[in-house]
């Protein structure tokens, strides 16, 4: 994808975190219109997608020509992905490393699942470009964030649904503090101020203490990933 703007509709995955509303700025800047997707799948931070409202008007409200592209948000609701899980993610649990080495917030099959229902959601609303948040650089391991299986999704549901699929990753290859720049040089202050105070990406669902980088326990692994980008970042400024 090149960094002109496309005339074409992208679907955003987001989540109401600080990854999909970075991913949602760089949407709009480079479409035409961008309609977004976001999954209840029974998770304890469920209240991410309850952010979702704030940081839409906030990004509205930043610029007028994001604004204008804003189509449909759309929320599914995946019961019974938390049913087959036994995650920190989706039950009362401690989080914690696996024998497999993997934290136990991994919910196997997640992204898998999120893209190709947003695929078959933006095949029946005519849309070929799919942005999502994985990451690979600064992560906590997940298996279903790399960039092979992202690029291996991509060919089949290309080939399951006969129609050109295309996945979007733009923070694939940048830690939590280029992510952080990303958004500056997307939205300036205005937006990084925005998914500070109004994104969620605690685990926990924490929202009781406001730390530099916005609210959340600040122990849990993606506190302590924000945390780092933020004070990385920050520093860097």
């Amino acid at each position: 994808m090149t960094e002109h703007a496309s005339d074409k509709t992208a679907l955003v995955l987001f989540s109401g975190g600080q990854d999909s509303a970075t991913c949602l700025a760089w949407a709009l800047s480079r479409f035409s219109r961008v309609e977004t997707i976001g999954f209840d799948y029974g998770q304890r931070h469920l209240i991410e997608l309850e952010c979702r409202a704030r940081l839409l008007d906030g990004i509205g409200a930043i610029n007028a020509d994001w604004a204008a592209k804003l189509g449909d948000g759309h929320t599914l609701t995946i019961p019974t992905l938390a049913e087959i899980s036994d995650t920190a993610l989706t039950r009362d649990v401690a989080i914690a490393m696996g024998a497999d080495g993997l934290p136990n917030t991994f919910v196997p099959g997640r992204n898998l699942i999120f893209l190709t229902f947003a695929a078959a959601l933006a095949y029946r609303r005519g849309i070929a470009d799919i942005v999502g948040g994985m990451c690979e650089t600064d992560y906590s391991g997940y298996p279903d964030c790399r960039n092979d299986t992202i690029q291996a999704l991509q060919t089949a549901l290309t080939l399951g649904m006969a129609r050109d699929i295309t996945l979007h990753t733009p923070l694939m290859w940048r830690d939590k503090a280029a992510t952080w720049k990303l958004a500056k040089d997307l939205g300036g202050d205005a937006l990084v101020d925005l998914i500070r105070e109004d994104s969620h990406t605690c685990y926990l669902g924490e929202r009781g203490a406001r730390h530099d980088w916005g609210y959340g326990c600040g122990e849990c692994p993606a506190c302590r990933l924000r945390a780092r980008g933020w004070s990385e970042y920050a520093a860097g400024v």
